[in-house]
């Protein structure tokens, strides 16, 4: 007799998976969700946030954190890259200067392992509850014969909200000043050329470079997130004219994303300070200046442009920033 589970499809582990995630899903629920986990569809109630807004916009993304899997599962660690994906959808609508209301995630594997859910939905929430940001729901997809054993991908979508007059980009001009907040790491992108480069080494080597972390370590960084540090800023009373986060293309194809047509951007190299993984991963890899910086963030997680008389103020209210460039005439990013 043919069973669902004979395909390769165990409802009982679905179940079992649910029972393990469902404390840390509600950990992050507020009165303004009125249905989550187990429900058809996640409901929240704007009703309470739209009162503090005149002209309320919605932002979504979704994102997933790429082959960064890969190395997760090698490592056999599943509690980090549901915070990278958690941070790098908050990251991409703080671009366009939204806070998160709720998120939703998507996991799929050839094979349910409950614990390994259990592992990257805590991880998931745990970057809703420091963002304050709702963990809606979800689906966790079994699907044999579409992944191969032990392989999974983790995926999600974002929504937030963002007065309208206060949207990004706004009133960029020449001689804006671009601040830089470091990454973490590699954050989610560039990881099939760093696998393709460490594999042959091993995760658990320990180069000198790295200063006793090893290589698995160094590139299960968790994505971090900016809402705090711009944040800061806002309050701080400086005017943020762009943000751009470095993901995917790096700088020289995320820079321009938030750069009108006729204004570019100089960038001095030696402005900040480039983290020890990122130097290993050009030098083993033997990599050019140019593809380094399109493939990699290369210790520039977000860019902020302010006005130049609001640059020290900035620097002031987060040390961690750094002076890194400034808004020149053209359509170009230039590394000076």
């Amino acid at each position: 007799m043919t069973t669902y589970q004979s395909s390769g499809v165990d409802i009982a582990a679905g179940v079992r998976a649910t029972e393990l995630i469902a404390g840390a899903v509600r950990s992050t629920h507020s009165s303004a969700v009125l249905a989550g986990l187990g429900a058809f569809g996640g409901c929240f109630d704007l009703s309470e946030t739209l009162r503090r807004y005149e002209h309320p916009v919605l932002v979504a993304s979704t994102d997933g954190v790429g082959t960064k899997t890969l190395v997760a599962a090698a490592l056999g660690r599943y509690d980090t890259v549901g915070q990278d994906l958690v941070n790098h959808c908050i990251n991409d609508i703080l671009a366009q200067g939204a806070r998160p209301l709720f998120f939703m995630d998507y996991i799929a594997m050839a094979k349910l392992n409950p614990q390994q859910v259990a592992e990257l939905v805590g991880g998931c929430a745990a970057a809703c509850r420091a963002a304050g940001c709702a963990l809606l729901g979800g689906e966790t997809a079994e699907m044999p014969d579409v992944y191969h054993a032990g392989a999974f991908d983790l995926a999600g979508t974002i929504i937030g909200v963002v007065e309208r007059a206060r949207m990004l980009p706004r009133d960029l001009a020449v001689g804006d000043a671009i601040l830089a907040l470091p990454s973490s790491g590699l954050h989610t992108n560039g990881y099939s050329l760093a696998r393709r480069v460490f594999e042959p080494i091993g995760y658990n080597a320990q180069p000198t470079d790295l200063g006793g972390q090893s290589i698995g370590e160094a590139l299960l960084a968790t994505h971090r997130p900016y809402l705090p540090e711009i944040t800061t800023l806002w309050e701080a009373g400086v005017p943020i004219h762009a943000l751009a986060h470095i993901t995917g293309g790096g700088l020289y194809d995320n820079l321009p994303r938030v750069l009108p047509s006729g204004l570019g951007a100089a960038i001095q190299r030696e402005s900040w300070d480039i983290p020890p993984i990122f130097e290993l991963l050009v030098r083993l890899g033997q990599l050019s200046e140019r593809e380094a910086f399109h493939a990699l963030n290369m210790g520039l997680g977000m860019l902020a442009v302010v006005p130049p008389d609001a640059a020290d103020t900035a620097l002031r209210a987060l040390p961690e920033a750094r002076l890194v460039g400034k808004i020149v005439p053209g359509d170009t990013v230039q590394l000076v």
